[in-house]
């Protein structure tokens, strides 16, 4: 939201330079904030996968493949993807990925780092593309 001329606007257009971006796990994440009380989206890169297994008290992640290939590691469930697939997982799911992929990850409701838990760090050896 902005204020222009004493009223409170929608803002509608969030560009790449203006997102926050950081480094997690293995995976390079750049931050959207929308302000949206019901979900948030980022960008997220990764060469090798994301070595931390968690899962969040509340969330539901939606993470399109927009480039690459991967395996989602969900509840010991081994999920492969390639580009242009969509992976679901509700809260209280556990959660970590290998792979080279580019990804747009939708959290609904938003991220919130309270809700969230770390299981366990992930061996790199346990990737299956290396």
């Amino acid at each position: 939201m902005k204020i222009l001329n004493g009223e409170t606007r929608m803002k509608y257009k969030h560009t790449f330079s203006e997102a926050k971006t950081f480094h997690k796990y293995g995976v390079d994440i750049t931050k959207y904030d929308f302000s949206l009380e019901d979900c948030n989206l980022v960008y997220e890169s990764t060469e090798d996968g994301h070595f931390e297994e968690f899962y969040s008290d509340v969330s539901t992640y939606i993470w399109f493949i927009i480039e690459g290939i991967g395996t989602y590691v969900i509840d010991d469930e081994k999920v492969a993807v390639e580009e242009k697939d969509v992976v679901v997982v509700p809260p209280k799911h556990r959660i970590h990925y290998f792979g080279k992929m580019k990804m747009i990850l939708i959290t609904t409701p938003p991220f919130n780092e309270k809700y969230e838990h770390h299981v366990r760090d992930v061996n790199k050896s346990e990737n299956p593309y290396k």
